[in-house]
C-alpha cells in the first residue's frame, strides 16, 4: 500500500530525535543531526575498496581511526564483497578476517563498531569481539536466526532491503513495505526491540538506477515505517554512471547524502567520510534553518 499525502504529512518532524540502542549499553542519538558510517572492507574484492585492509590488521585499525578523526561514529567492518558477481566465503573465512580487526578497533577507539554479516554465527562472535550493531545486507531473511543474536547480546540491528534473489514489485516503494515488514516481523518475533532497529532501503542491490533514483526521489514515503534510516549510496553503480568516467565519485556520494538527510535519513554509510561530513553539515544547516530567516 502505498504512502499518501495525508500520512507523510503526519509523521515525525525529521530533525526529532530518537535514540537508537545498540550493544553494550550505547546509546546513538539520531535524528537532530547526520551520523556517519565509514565503510571498512577487510576483503581482497570489494567493489571499491578489495584488498587494502585484508591482509594486515594493524593497517585495517589505523583506517577506521582515520575515519573516526574525520567525523564517523560508526565503523562497518565487513569479511565478505557483497557486490554483484562476487564468489561466497566460509563463515571462517569471514571471521579470521574480521574478528581482529574488531577486537583492536575496540581496544583502540571507543567507537561504535558494526559487523557486516548476514550470518548469525559470525555476528554472535563479533558482538563477543567488541561490535555493538549488526548489518544484515539480507534483512534477517536469509539466516533469520541472526535476529536472534541481537535480541541475546542487546546489539543494535539494521534490517536492509534486498531484490536479489527473489520477485520483486513493480513499484519499489512497495516492494520495500513488503520485505522490510517482513524483516521487522522476524526481528520482532526473536526479541529484538524497536529501540533497537534501523531500516536500510539498500540502494545498488538488484536495483537499476532508475529504480535506486525512485527510491531517492520518494525516500520520505519509507518513514511510514516508523524507524530511522541508513543509506548506502557511496560509489554505487548509479551513482559512478550519472557522473560518467571522469566524475569524482566521492563528491557525487556527497550530494546524494545532502540529498537524503534532507529527506529523512539518518545515517550514512560512506567510504570518504571527510567529504560526507561537509555535505552533512550543509543539509542539517538546511533543516535548521527557518523558511523566514535572512541571510
Amino acid at each position: 500500500m502505498l504512502v499518501v499525502a495525508e500520512e507523510i504529512r503526519s509523521l515525525p518532524d525529521d530533525r526529532q530525535a530518537i535514540e537508537w540502542r545498540v550493544g553494550r549499553g550505547r546509546v546513538l542519538r539520531l535524528g537532530d543531526t547526520g551520523t556517519l558510517m565509514g565503510i571498512l572492507n577487510c576483503t581482497p574484492d570489494s567493489f571499491s575498496d578489495g584488498g587494502r585492509y585484508g591482509e594486515n590488521v594493524d593497517d585495517a585499525v589505523a583506517a577506521g581511526l582515520r575515519m573516526v578523526a574525520d567525523g564517523a561514529s560508526i565503523i562497518d567492518v565487513g569479511g565478505e564483497s557483497t557486490r554483484p558477481g562476487a564468489d561466497p566465503v566460509s563463515a571462517e573465512v569471514e571471521q579470521a578476517r574480521i574478528l581482529p580487526v574488531i577486537s583492536a578497533l575496540a581496544c583502540a577507539s571507543d567507537c561504535l563498531i558494526s559487523v557486516d554479516t548476514y550470518r548469525a554465527q559470525t555476528a554472535q562472535r563479533a558482538v563477543a569481539a567488541g561490535a555493538h550493531i549488526v548489518n544484515d545486507v539480507w534483512g534477517a531473511q536469509r539466516e533469520p536466526l541472526i535476529a536472534e543474536v541481537a535480541a541475546r547480546t542487546g546489539a543494535g540491528l539494521c534490517l536492509m532491503h534486498t531484490g536479489r534473489e527473489r520477485e520483486t514489485d513493480s513499484d519499489p516503494i512497495r516492494d520495500q513495505f513488503a520485505f522490510l515488514r517482513r524483516s521487522l516481523d522476524i526481528a520482532r518475533a526473536a526479541g529484538v526491540a524497536d529501540e533497537a532497529i534501523v531500516l536500510d532501503p539498500g540502494f545498488g542491490f538488484a536495483k537499476d538506477a532508475a529504480t535506486n533514483f525512485a527510491l531517492m526521489r520518494r525516500f520520505r514515503e519509507l518513514r511510514a515505517l516508523g524507524r530511522p534510516f541508513l543509506v548506502g549510496t557511496s560509489r554505487k553503480r548509479f551513482v559512478r554512471a550519472a557522473v560518467g568516467e571522469a566524475g569524482d565519485q566521492d563528491r557525487a556520494t556527497a550530494a546524494t547524502t545532502a540529498l537524503l538527510r534532507v529527506a529523512g535519513a539518518s545515517i550514512f554509510r560512506v567510504h570518504d567520510v571527510a567529504a560526507n561530513r561537509e555535505a552533512l553539515r550543509i543539509a542539517d544547516a538546511t533543516m535548521r534553518s527557518d523558511t523566514g530567516s535572512q541571510g
